[in-house]
């Protein structure tokens, strides 16, 4: 099989239907931010130390990059309900996380550890494909389901950054506001 197909070179593709739609189409929007955000939490997965300390957390993240080729999958499939994506087993998940961490007061900067800061890469462009599917499920009925997974998947995606700077040491950035505030009489 040919990677390249000739298809596209008009700025249309295919949904899985066989319905040809245009590149910048709000499910296909959404797919390719879905795939971009899977792409960083791979980029991610290659920073973290190959360190028993982690374990859990890569196979939780090779776990969502799974169900997030899926929901890609699936959105290019247009149907009234998802299968269940996991938004639960997620929760479980940035509960047990959010155990190990210090409380969180302040607004926090992404950096630190290379892992982390890439896996707020991700949540960032994760936070994208939950405003761009936002937009396709207004106009083209899309699930529903696929953006309760996204949003509850920025909060994990934060969670985890956190917790990889906690586990390697890092200590996190305290955002501190640089604005002058003025008043008003």
């Amino acid at each position: 099989m040919k990677i390249y197909t000739k298809t596209g070179d008009k700025g249309e593709t295919s949904l899985s239907s066989g319905e040809r739609v245009p590149k910048n189409h709000p499910l296909i929007e959404a797919i390719g931010n879905v795939d971009e955000c899977n792409s960083a939490i791979g980029m991610a997965l290659s920073f973290i130390p190959k360190n028993q300390k982690f374990k859990d957390l890569k196979a939780r993240l090779f776990h969502i990059q799974h169900t997030l080729f899926e929901l890609g999958a699936l959105l290019a499939s247009p149907q009234d309900e998802l299968p269940e994506l996991g938004t639960t087993l997620l929760e479980e998940w940035i509960d047990q996380m959010d155990e190990k961490l210090p409380p969180l007061h302040h607004f926090i900067l992404p950096n630190g550890h290379s892992a982390s800061t890439s896996l707020q890469l991700a949540r960032a462009i994760c936070r994208r494909a939950e405003r761009v599917l936002t937009d396709a499920i207004q106009k083209n009925n899309a699930s529903k389901e696929s953006l309760v997974y996204l949003n509850r998947l920025s909060d994990f995606l934060f969670v985890a950054a956190r917790l990889v700077n906690f586990i390697s040491d890092n200590p996190e950035t305290i955002w501190l506001s640089k604005l002058k505030k003025t008043t008003t009489n």
